[in-house]
């Protein structure tokens, strides 16, 4: 349906006349309880419950209907318009309630003035106190729900801000380390051009691998732990043409494990830093090793190397970069369920252990 203006008006909300019901039907039975207690004429208890249910009854579909039509089911009317509403549909509940409760047990039908004077006025004021109890805890509970909508409203919103603060928090670390990674390998390649120009050829034929292996992921919330090993490969084949012999590296990954769940670039700073700051620096180099394995309900990958040691001193102001980053997107992604670990690898070397949870991709 549409009003005057051509809006459509909301239709009326029946689910809540038929919920509001189920409250009124018991509070009619205490009602004809009540009264049939204080009269001590416990034989009249089936008499007391007609009326009560017709009176009460009127008086609810007076009220809460006329309520949900004009306000609707979330707005509410002014404490005026409460008590209007509220002295108008009492009396007439009354009076028709009981015309037609007397009328349904074949009982003598009560005239106007039997109804307003004499020991039924009693009543009329018990119907009306007993009412306004009703539609106060109709009005308190509506509210306490509109309340509890607003707060689980502003609950959502507050995670999916707080969603967003996270993907943006980890995207940012992320983009910290491509960066870092590609100027360094660049740096080298302006310096490898004039003296060595074929391996400066090789070196741009592996960067342009490490860079089509890294496109597929890079921008990706998550990947695979195959792919992500895919581009620690390509980025120790880079490595190699700049280190040459100095440089040896294995890559372990078993195959039960190459669809595990993983962020991107999660990985590489870790590689990253054990040549820089372990492997680069060591005259005669030495060898890293990269492997997966599952411990129970986690993901162990291992970053191992026989460079300087963690007591090495600092290689350029950049060090520990990637490291750091790591530490903060594990924190970001899994809070306590994830750490790294740094520790020596005796004799001569460190050990990174990164430890996370596993997750397998969904049937």
């Amino acid at each position: 349906m549409k009003d005057a203006a051509g809006a459509a008006r909301p239709s009326f909300p029946f689910r809540t006349l038929a919920r509001d019901a189920l409250v009124v039907v018991p509070l009619c039975l205490a009602c004809a309880a009540i009264i049939t207690a204080v009269t001590g004429k416990h034989q009249y208890f089936y008499e007391n419950l007609v009326f009560s249910l017709v009176i009460g009854g009127l008086a609810f579909l007076m009220i809460d209907v006329t309520r949900l039509r004009l306000w609707g089911d979330d707005m509410r009317p002014n404490i005026f318009q409460f008590i209007a509403l509220l002295l108008t549909a009492v009396p007439i509940a009354q009076f028709g309630g009981s015309m037609l409760a007397s009328m349904m047990l074949g009982m003598e039908t009560p005239t106007l003035t039997r109804l307003i004077t004499g020991p039924a006025s009693s009543m009329l004021l018990f119907t009306l106190i007993m009412t306004s109890a009703a539609a106060m805890f109709f009005y308190n509970r509506d509210k306490v729900q509109r309340a509890e909508t607003a707060a689980a409203e502003e609950k959502a919103r507050a995670e999916a801000i707080a969603r967003q603060a996270l993907q943006a928090q980890l995207q940012l670390l992320q983009a910290q380390i491509e960066p870092h990674m590609l100027f360094n390998t660049l740096a080298n390649l302006q310096g490898m051009i004039g003296i060595d120009p074929d391996g400066a050829q090789q070196m741009l034929d592996q960067l342009i691998v490490y860079l089509r292996a890294s496109l597929a992921s890079s921008r990706a919330p998550s990947t695979t732990l195959g792919q992500e090993f895919a581009l620690i490969e390509a980025y120790l084949g880079l490595m190699s043409v700049r280190m040459g012999a100095r440089l040896g590296y294995t890559v372990q990954l078993p195959s039960a494990l190459r669809s595990a769940q993983i962020a991107p670039m999660l990985l590489q700073p870790l590689v990253e830093n054990a040549i820089i700051h372990g492997l680069e620096p060591k005259v005669e180099g030495g060898h890293i090793t990269v492997s997966a394995s599952q411990s129970g309900a986690m993901l162990v990958v291992t970053v191992t190397d026989t460079g300087l040691g963690l007591d090495a001193p600092p290689s350029n102001a950049g060090t520990r970069l990637g490291v750091a980053n790591t530490r903060e997107r594990l924190q970001a992604l899994f809070g306590a369920e994830a750490t790294l670990v740094l520790e020596p690898n005796p004799p001569q070397g460190a050990t990174a252990r990164l430890t996370l949870p596993m997750r397998m991709p969904s049937s």
